[in-house]
């Protein structure tokens, strides 16, 4: 019973401010052929946490594409401006990255092997959020692979993200 007491409380707490966001980023499908959702929860006027999914549908070959075919980013976020129409924050991501890697072969058929690995970064952007719900923002980071020699080293994460908040 003091299990579920706890629980309960813990996610009452999480969810009382009741500030919600759902917002595509655009910059994904315009310039890489990729999409982008998320979905951000605001603890309080000054932080959230949220989560983005990335699904990447350009071709391996193309020279313009994020190296990861999807990606699963949990992050948190401290707004630093108490302005609630422009604001500026800084980002921490844990990013769950899948992808496939060329490897490097003498012979005729290229060759490509999948790998899984997690990044954690940091993040910075700006946000507007208008009177009616309606949110943009823009941000930018960088983290490091941690697992696995065989994936990239670095994933970038960028956005330009449009939303709606409820």
């Amino acid at each position: 019973m003091k299990k579920i007491l706890i629980t309960f409380t813990l996610l009452t707490s999480l969810f009382s401010y009741a500030q919600q966001e759902i917002k595509l980023d655009i910059s994904d499908a315009l310039v890489f052929k990729a999409i982008e959702f998320s979905y951000e929860n605001y603890i309080d006027t000054e932080s959230s946490i949220g989560v983005s999914v990335l699904l990447n549908f350009t071709n391996r070959n193309t020279a313009l594409r994020y190296g990861e075919d999807k990606m699963i980013t949990p992050y948190f976020r401290h707004y630093f401006s108490s302005n609630q129409q422009w604001n500026n924050f800084g980002e921490v991501f844990f990013g769950l990255n899948f992808g496939e890697k060329k490897i490097a072969s003498t012979g005729n058929p290229t060759t490509y092997k999948s790998y899984t690995d997690g990044a954690l970064g940091v993040a910075v952007g700006r946000k507007y959020t208008s009177k009616s719900g309606l949110t943009i923002d823009f941000h930018v980071g960088v983290g490091r692979n941690l697992f696995s020699s065989f994936s990239p080293i670095l994933v970038l994460r960028t956005g330009l993200n449009i939303g709606y908040q409820f």
